[in-house]
């Protein structure tokens, strides 16, 4: 079993998130083209719906199945490319979030606390290259959503999926890029949730 001060931070961590997903549209009635279509088509707010999920859940019944630990570790791939990428790329762009507590929250405490926590209490068993990149088909869903949704509502999450300013060429570019990124993350999380798991069990002999 997960050792209970971990279970508490898991409880804690999603609490933040949650407060930090319910403040924003709740504060945001004032701001001009603020939807909450939109507001759920940040990849950053869906990632961290799932992690309140994995945190909340995490800590509350520590599930130790094979198919709990490939979702907590498809949960925290997509937590960790939202830090990467709001890191990179959108840390000085405004993403329709004006505090900075919120902000701080869930481009960064929770992306980092949840990759933290799969360190400190990896996956009891082992997670394959294949299975990891079976994660990326949400981020790709998610950009052909916007794609999609972007011309018809005349909106885009993110200046990158934007053909609007950059031509499609230029985007098409930008997102294969994005894409080994993100498949470098996905077997990144993978091992080195393997790797832990191997130091711990090596330290409990």
């Amino acid at each position: 079993m997960t050792h209970p001060s971990i279970r508490v931070g898991r409880v804690v961590c999603a609490a933040a998130s949650l407060a930090a997903l319910v403040y924003i549209p709740a504060s945001s009635g004032d701001v001009p083209g603020f939807t909450i279509a939109n507001f759920f088509s940040y990849f950053t707010v869906l990632s961290n719906v799932l992690a309140v999920v994995v945190l909340g859940v995490g800590g509350a019944l520590d599930p130790q199945s094979p198919r709990w630990d490939a979702f907590r570790g498809s949960v925290v791939t997509y937590m960790v490319i939202t830090g990467i990428v709001y890191a990179v790329l959108l840390a000085e762009v405004d993403v329709n979030v004006r505090d900075p507590w919120t902000n701080n929250v869930l481009h960064r405490i929770v992306p980092l606390a949840i990759l933290l926590d799969w360190l400190i209490a990896p996956a009891r068993t082992a997670i394959s290259n294949r299975t990891a990149l079976s994660w990326l088909w949400f981020p790709v869903a998610y950009g052909v959503y916007s794609l999609i949704r972007g011309p018809i509502v005349e909106w885009y999450p993110y200046p990158f999926l934007d053909p609007r300013t950059q031509g499609y060429v230029a985007l098409g570019i930008g997102l294969i890029v994005l894409i080994g990124g993100f498949v470098l993350i996905a077997m990144a999380i993978a091992n080195l949730g393997e790797l832990a798991g191997r130091r711990r069990s090596a330290r409990a002999r």
